[in-house]
């Protein structure tokens, strides 16, 4: 099965490329970027060797669907969707930090909540929590935005405007849309039976300064979902919660002594596991838009795309 790990295309007019983890993003003439969401996977900031079937086409088509659900409370980048892989949007300069936003003590709060900390980029976690528990009220925790490959790093609201990242103003309107764009996430996710625990949003501001929502929103890369149904009884029995996200797989590899730390190998994936993760974006894809998943036609899944973006930008 044909897989996407990386493109070099020279598109009508392109300035530039840029080639992030998981998304290859293309300047045309410093007006729209044309982003290729490729079929790598990326986990612990680490780019796996081996590609996933249909997962860019997965993130790609729950971002471009979550926008348009979402484009009525914030503004977004998007302007078309040529390809099955490929959004096509205003140029921006991108904010130097992600905002995460989180509902329940999981992932990585949960991890740094078990090695006794109880603040968490500037915010206080309460006492007394077991993983997964719901928090309070849901705590934004930003990071840092990595450039090539290094780690993201967690960082407080304080730090990020002492060190002048973002200006106040701008981080107010960064807050006030990461609140509300969650709140409409959770909704969208109570439809479809799931929670959203958490996830990240990551904005820039395009040439006549507005502040919109770029990149992906509430896809399994940037976000954790779990079921719904039997949530609060797993909760009492202590029992892991069945969840749909990127965490089974970063679980898998911490299981197999992987962490993306200096010196660890990265254990070996088989083709059963290959297709199984697949599978589990396929269902998430399902879950979370309550449609049936049409697989793209991809022989020449290269060629297809080549010749999409081209037409398009030709159109333009």
């Amino acid at each position: 099965m044909n897989t996407i790990n990386e493109t070099n295309f020279q598109f009508p007019n392109q300035k530039s490329v840029y080639k992030g983890k998981v998304r290859e993003v293309y300047n045309i003439n410093d007006e729209v970027l044309v982003m290729i969401a490729s079929d790598r996977l990326s986990a612990f900031d680490v780019i796996l060797p081996r590609q996933i079937p249909f997962k860019g086409q997965i993130l790609n088509q729950i971002a471009t669907k979550m926008m348009n659900d979402t484009a009525d409370i914030v503004p977004n980048w998007l302007v078309a969707n040529p390809d099955e892989n490929v959004a096509v949007g205003h140029l921006c300069q991108p904010f130097k930090v992600e905002m995460v936003i989180r509902g329940y003590l999981s992932g990585h709060a949960a991890r740094e909540y078990h090695a006794g900390k109880r603040l968490l980029c500037g915010v206080e976690m309460p006492e007394g929590m077991k993983e997964n528990d719901k928090f309070p009220n849901p705590i934004i925790t930003p990071s840092t935005k990595a450039d090539n490959g290094e780690h993201d790093e967690d960082i407080s609201r304080e730090d990020i405007l002492a060190n002048g990242i973002v200006s106040e103003e701008d981080y107010l309107v960064l807050e006030d849309y990461t609140r509300k764009l969650f709140e409409r996430g959770t909704e969208i996710a109570k439809q479809r039976g799931l929670i959203l625990v958490d996830t990240k949003y990551e904005f820039g501001k395009t040439k006549d300064g507005k502040i919109v929502l770029i990149d992906e929103i509430h896809t399994p890369d940037s976000s954790r979902y779990f079921y719904a149904e039997g949530y609060e009884a797993r909760q009492e029995k202590g029992e892991k919660q069945k969840q749909l996200s990127k965490e089974f797989v970063r679980q898998w590899l911490i299981e197999n002594g992987f962490q993306g730390k200096e010196g660890q190998a990265i254990p070996e994936m088989s083709d059963e596991k290959i297709t199984e993760i697949s599978n589990r974006y396929i269902e998430l894809y399902e879950q979370i838009t309550g449609e049936e998943f049409v697989k793209a036609n991809t022989e020449n899944v290269i060629d297809r795309i080549e010749k999409n973006v081209t037409s398009f930008l030709n159109e333009g």
